[in-house]
């Protein structure tokens, strides 16, 4: 096993970790970027250094800007590791990871967390059958290899990225059967008290109009106000059935793609045990930070969506924000040299994430796909569902760390990430309180699998 010291880990090679990272060797810092995949980009810009042009052309100019921070990445001191998969981080600054099969340890004077989004659960009957993904795992395959559907698909949910998604697969040549949307008139009334707002993030408007537009161009059923979302099917999915103003409708597909909206990934801001907040506008734990993006773990930073939905625009600003007020930490700049930096970089940031409310309005997730019926999956790794959730509250479990012991749920392999917020939901609807009340898992190191070969290698 490896040891080394440095000034700063980054953890994490998207938007926020790379300008980040380029930022904080600007300052003259010595810092290791750490990332899993093969190659930097993270979610957003996922193989923007390896696809082809005719890939780039495809995903859209957004896509395309990842390369320029990828390209200054290249070009800076930063010592950039790839394919490593970080296990643990102390509240002492000390990161553990795997790589090519043998450990490290890193101990930094700060560490940045920036470990973006994940999507959000979407618990619907038939929602584990083989057929069904989620939209972003759909488009991650189309990033980093370009693969698509062999066959016609359905979109089903809400939110910007089923737009972009269908738009993407309109230029890949992909049959789209429908793409059936849970978005309700009442939806559009509660987002009207951002539009003044959302008006002036003019750009970002006009792109969900144009992604709108192309699929209505195409002739794409488009059905909005879906109701009670189901996936049919006894060894894998044959269709999607929903109701529209009380009509049930049905669409045979084998392939059935859902989505309503990321959320932050706080599996290592949980660990430190840092303080987080239930966010009413996400519907989400967030981690509480300051302006710089410090939590109140000393010297460990977070930036990106990993701290509050944003966008890549925005979190690219706010890992050069927590550059600086970690080289303000680290004394390689003055407080008057931090603060007059900032400026521009917060004008930037609020104009990136002007739009915010107004999509936080729109695209709020309908409670009956957060929190499902008795008899649909919760936890697909421990077999646990919503029903054995409300039972285990009947016998005075209070909340995901005591369903543990109740069921095993969150035990599995995924430790939680595709189960934790609908356990959240489902028990404090049960109990009757908010979901803040009741909590998270607790998550605790290893982070990411780790074998005990790997260990006693060690």
């Amino acid at each position: 096993m490896s040891h080394a010291t440095v000034d700063v880990v980054v953890i994490g090679a998207g938007a926020a970790g790379m300008s980040g990272a380029v930022a904080l060797a600007g300052l003259g810092l010595h810092v290791v970027l750490l990332d899993e995949q093969g190659s930097p980009g993270g979610q957003i810009y996922r193989g923007i250094t390896l696809a082809p042009l005719s890939r780039r052309d495809l995903l859209g100019p957004d896509y395309a800007h990842g390369n320029q921070l990828a390209q200054a990445l290249a070009s800076s001191s930063v010592r950039y590791e790839k394919g490593a998969s970080v296990w643990q981080v102390t509240r002492e600054h000390q990161v553990s990871y795997l790589r090519e099969g043998r450990l490290h340890t890193l101990q930094a004077s700060a560490v940045l967390l920036a470990t973006g989004a994940m999507e959000r659960p979407f618990p619907i009957p038939g929602w584990t059958l083989p057929g069904v993904m989620s939209a972003g795992a759909a488009q991650i395959l189309l990033k980093s290899s370009g693969l698509a559907p062999s066959e016609p698909v359905v979109l089903a949910g809400c939110g910007p990225l089923l737009y972009l998604l269908g738009w993407q697969y309109l230029r890949a040549g992909v049959a789209i059967k429908a793409l059936v949307d849970t978005t309700r008139p009442e939806d559009y009334w509660r987002a009207r008290r951002h539009l003044f707002a959302a008006l002036r993030a003019w750009p970002y408007l006009r792109k969900g109009l144009d992604l709108m537009r192309s699929l209505r161009s195409a002739g794409i059923a488009h059905y909005t106000g879906a109701e009670a979302l189901a996936v049919e099917g006894d060894d894998a999915a044959t269709a999607l059935t929903f109701n529209i103003a009380g009509k049930s409708r049905c669409v045979a597909s084998r392939c059935v793609l859902l989505h309503q909206g990321v959320v932050p990934n706080i599996q290592f801001s949980q660990s430190l045990r840092a303080r987080h907040h239930w966010d009413v506008d996400q519907l989400c734990f967030s981690p509480v930070a300051d302006p710089w993006g410090e939590l109140d773990v000393p010297g460990v930073f977070v930036a990106g969506d990993g701290a509050g939905i944003g966008g890549a625009q925005a979190a690219a600003v706010q890992g050069e924000m927590a550059a600086l007020g970690i080289g303000f930490q680290l004394k390689k700049i003055s407080s008057f040299q931090r603060d007059h930096k900032a400026e521009a970089l917060r004008t930037k940031l609020d104009a990136n994430l002007r739009i915010r409310p107004f999509l936080d309005a729109l695209y709020r997730p309908r409670e009956e796909n957060r929190i499902p019926a008795d008899d649909v999956l919760v936890c697909r790794c421990e077999e646990v569902t919503a029903g054995d959730l409300r039972q285990f509250v009947a016998i005075g479990c209070t909340g995901p760390n005591q369903a543990k012991s109740f069921g095993r749920c969150g035990m599995g392999p995924c430790q939680g990430r595709m189960c934790g917020l609908t356990v959240t939901e489902v028990i404090a609807k049960a109990r009757g309180v908010s979901a803040a009340e009741v909590g998270y898992y607790r998550i605790r190191p290893p982070i990411k699998p780790i074998t005990l070969g790997e260990l006693a290698g060690d």
